[in-house]
């Protein structure tokens, strides 16, 4: 298991929700004992902010920003593109009577759905990128190639193994797409994560043509929206990863400039 991925992971849990709140609401509780007044005013904060944030409506205040930066790519874009680069976004653990084995998670899934649609219509060669940071065996790049092949009839034609997060998605990509003198992608993950991806592919030297596998944030709001569930928390979770990634992001490259 890589040491930087587990530190990078357990910090930024502290940061994401329902950490943070659970966090905020015990530190209210220790202010309280001396100032009631501001430790009830943070403990109240923290407890309707983890409501707010279970709920379609409050996840989807976070997520639309996000997926509104990603526009159709256009017949012209897909046509002056070069190859298809396809993220990976995680794997899922499955037991049958053969034992245990790895596969794509439903993330991913989508994703790959979404490039073999895509290489279908541009016959571009495809690239997919994603190691295995936990320690697991197979990289998550191979067992995406591996869908591709046996779930889509699809072959990859680059397999990049070794990249740990979205940044070294973008420079190993880069690295062997360069080889091939490869300068614009069909960058493919879903509309929430494009943003960051994007940046980080423009940021490794390549022009980025985004085309989003999917997007989460409902379109029409109703009485139910306004229910707390605990996959609007973990939309609201992703979300505002990828809002603290961003702004790490502009902070690393406005120093690098």
């Amino acid at each position: 298991m890589s040491t930087y991925w587990l530190i990078t992971n357990a910090l930024t849990a502290l940061l994401l929700p329902p950490t943070i709140f659970v966090v905020l609401g015990i530190s209210g509780l220790l202010i309280a004992r001396r100032y009631r007044y501001l430790g009830r005013t943070v403990i109240i904060v923290s407890i309707t902010s983890l409501l707010a944030l279970s709920t379609d409506a409050g996840s989807a205040w976070l997520i639309r920003p996000l997926e509104q930066q990603s526009p159709q790519a256009t017949s012209t874009e897909k046509n002056k593109s070069q190859a298809i680069v396809v993220l990976g976004g995680g794997r899922a653990r499955v037991a049958s009577g053969e034992g245990d084995y790895d596969q794509v998670g439903p993330i991913t899934l989508m994703r790959l759905r979404a490039a073999a649609y895509l290489q279908r219509q541009t016959h571009l060669p495809l690239l997919v990128t994603g190691g295995a940071p936990d320690g697991q065996g197979e990289s998550e790049a191979v067992l995406m190639a591996r869908s591709l092949k046996d779930d889509f009839g699809v072959e990859a034609r680059w397999v990049e193994s070794n990249a740990i997060n979205t940044n070294q998605n973008a420079i190993l990509s880069a690295q062997l797409l360069r080889q091939e003198n490869i300068q614009q992608i069909l960058l493919v993950t879903d509309a929430i994560h494009m943003p960051r991806a994007r940046w980080a592919f423009e940021h490794a030297g390549l022009r980025v043509v985004p085309v989003p596998s999917h997007f989460v944030a409902s379109g029409d709001f109703h009485l139910a929206s306004f229910i707390p569930n605990a996959q609007s928390l973990k939309n609201s979770h992703y979300a505002i990863h990828e809002w603290l990634g961003l702004l790490g992001y502009s902070l690393r490259y406005s120093v690098a400039d």
